[in-house]
């Protein structure tokens, strides 16, 4: 069994803090860890599902324009025929692709994205919002961390790119979740056997850069989806997961859910370790 390509676990419990760290700008979008197991499937969501996925305001599209060219500068040209630009883009990477603009009012707006593997929230809900509206089911987000964010996207400079991680557990390997709902009641239903084969772990690879002419912050999520038992393969993980899953702040852990794997976590743990 392949060890998963991100285990953001190994660093701590999870924090509303950004957490974001610059990387070379060439692994912007490279390597695709996902493309081979998502990318076929996610064109499928952007056909099939298309008024829940795309979405795009008018003063988005000389971004979309110029975001389409860079990711086709990594990927090539994708494949089939898309309604717009930024659709093209986003079917030939398997991240998910989010264009946020400054209004006259100085406040980053989501202005147009590809949104094929929500974390559990809805597009329709989002776009259009500033960084405020987006941040704000998040636990202790407003004001200090929409404010942090804020002055790193007025402060990130074209060529630069911020990384972070974001991750959770969840039964089953669908990354098209706009509800979280599901997951809670598959989880009710299974028992403590098996559970470190029952649960997998998602991870989000987040980047963020700026677009050199439109001025655009570009905000990338990539999902990775990856059995547990394979993150907690090696002792030493299985023991970093413990301490992260632990140590997370209950508001926190509340927001994300996790209290609905408790008792599967606890039983995966005593199998893993």
């Amino acid at each position: 069994m392949c060890t998963p390509p991100y285990l953001p676990f190994l660093i701590g419990p999870l924090s509303l803090a950004p957490g974001l760290k610059p990387i070379a700008p060439e692994t912007w979008l490279s390597p695709d860890t996902e493309a081979e197991s998502w990318l076929p499937e996610k064109r499928g969501v952007m056909r099939e599902h298309r008024g829940k996925v795309y979405g795009a305001r008018d003063a988005s599209e000389l971004a979309a324009l110029e975001l389409a060219s860079a990711v086709h500068a990594v990927s090539g040209p994708g494949e089939g025929t898309w309604v717009t630009a930024l659709e093209g883009a986003a079917s030939a990477v398997s991240d998910d692709l989010c264009i946020l603009i400054k209004d006259g009012e100085g406040l980053w707006r989501l202005e147009a994205a590809s949104l094929c593997a929500p974390t559990f929230w809805q597009l329709s809900e989002k776009l259009g919002e500033p960084l405020g509206g987006l941040h704000r089911p998040v636990p202790g987000a407003n004001p200090g961390m929409v404010s942090r964010v804020h002055r790193m996207f007025d402060a990130i400079q074209p060529g630069q790119v911020l990384e972070r991680f974001n991750w959770t557990l969840q039964p089953g390997t669908a990354r098209f979740t706009p509800s979280q709902a599901p997951f809670k009641q598959i989880a009710a239903s299974l028992p403590d056997a098996g559970a470190l084969d029952a649960l997998w772990l998602r991870v989000e690879r987040q980047t963020i850069s700026k677009l050199a002419l439109s001025g655009a912050v570009v905000f990338t999520i990539r999902v990775a989806i990856d059995p547990l038992r394979a993150a907690l393969a090696d002792a030493g993980h299985a023991e970093a997961f413990r301490a992260a899953w632990e140590g997370i702040d209950p508001v926190l852990a509340d927001y994300k859910g996790w209290p609905h794997y408790e008792r599967l976590v606890r039983a995966a743990l005593a199998e893993a370790m």
